[in-house]
């Protein structure tokens, strides 16, 4: 069994296409064909099954796939551990983190690490919380920001990082828009703008109103902090955001009011692979993160 053939089945099998999958590779089709082929005798399985113009997986052929990714991701890790050896400043990161936290925070750690190591190369993935646990355990990425923190998840591990208030955002015109603070359960009767299903402040916000008495009327949902920004700003309702989500400013922004009960938060935090040792420049960046957020909490 060659390398080659499990890369080709992999590319094959993600694509469900052999002509695409010659294409992406940069390789005739026929010696795509011809590898597959050889690799099906040498198992003794069919491993696709022909669908019209594409293939898919044959159940042997799935089972296959998820350790020929294991063989090839390792072999990738050990090549990046030696070139990291050799110069762990050259190396890539590979970095996932919510939308909400590519406003402001993301962009700064990473400026901030590259001030220190210039050559250093980041890949970054967005995501929602199930599919940022999901990349980490897949090892799609390497760590990732995540919020709220999984406080029990065995094949994660981490920390928290930081902890975030949450803000009432009105419309300007709203008749508590220019106090200083705010009982939730001052909101109970009004139309709430919130993030849909999935979206890890969507249950923040819920369980935080019916801590203060009341389930929230749910008139609108978004996917991103901007658009449940704007449509409060247009009157749609009222809706919870981090002080993260406030940095990007547009025409269309709301009032932000502090909500003083109950004290509504949540918590950022560093996730890992469990049982599995960081490359060096990962590490390197870990060990950063840990002194950045311990000096910003330090902070007045």
């Amino acid at each position: 069994m060659e390398l080659r053939q499990l890369q080709y089945f992999v590319q094959v099998a993600r694509l469900q296409h052999v002509t695409k999958a010659a294409e992406e590779l940069h390789v005739a089709q026929s010696a795509v064909s011809r590898q597959i082929h050889r690799l099906e005798e040498e198992l003794g399985v069919r491993l696709f099954m022909q669908r019209g113009r594409n293939v898919q997986l044959t159940p042997v052929g799935q089972l296959f796939l998820r350790r020929a990714e294991t063989v090839l991701g390792d072999l990738d890790r050990a090549v990046l551990e030696i070139h990291e050896f050799l110069d762990p400043e050259v190396g890539e990161i590979r970095l996932g983190f919510p939308h909400s936290l590519g406003i402001h925070l993301v962009p700064q750690v990473v400026a901030a690490f590259r001030k220190l190591h210039p050559n250093v190369k980041f890949r970054f993935r967005q995501g929602m919380y199930p599919s940022l646990i999901r990349d980490v355990v897949d090892a799609e990425v390497d760590i990732a920001f995540i919020s709220p923190f999984p406080e029990k998840n065995g094949h994660v591990t981490g920390e928290i990082v930081l902890t975030e208030e949450l803000f009432a955002i009105l419309p300007d015109s709203h008749r508590l828009a220019k106090a200083e603070s705010i009982k939730l359960s001052e909101l109970k009767d009004e139309t709430f703008v919130l993030f849909g299903s999935g979206y890890s402040l969507r249950p923040i916000v819920w369980d935080a109103c019916k801590e203060a008495g009341f389930t929230p009327n749910i008139g609108f949902e978004g996917e991103e902090s901007g658009t449940i920004r704007g449509l409060v700003a247009a009157g749609m309702g009222v809706s919870l955001l981090p002080e993260m989500a406030m940095f990007e400013t547009s025409s269309m922004m709301p009032a932000v009011v502090q909500i003083s009960e109950p004290r509504v938060t949540r918590t950022i935090g560093l996730i890992r692979r469990s049982g599995e040792k960081l490359p060096l420049v990962v590490r390197m960046f870990h060990e950063f993160l840990i002194e950045f957020f311990k000096t910003q909490n330090k902070s007045p």
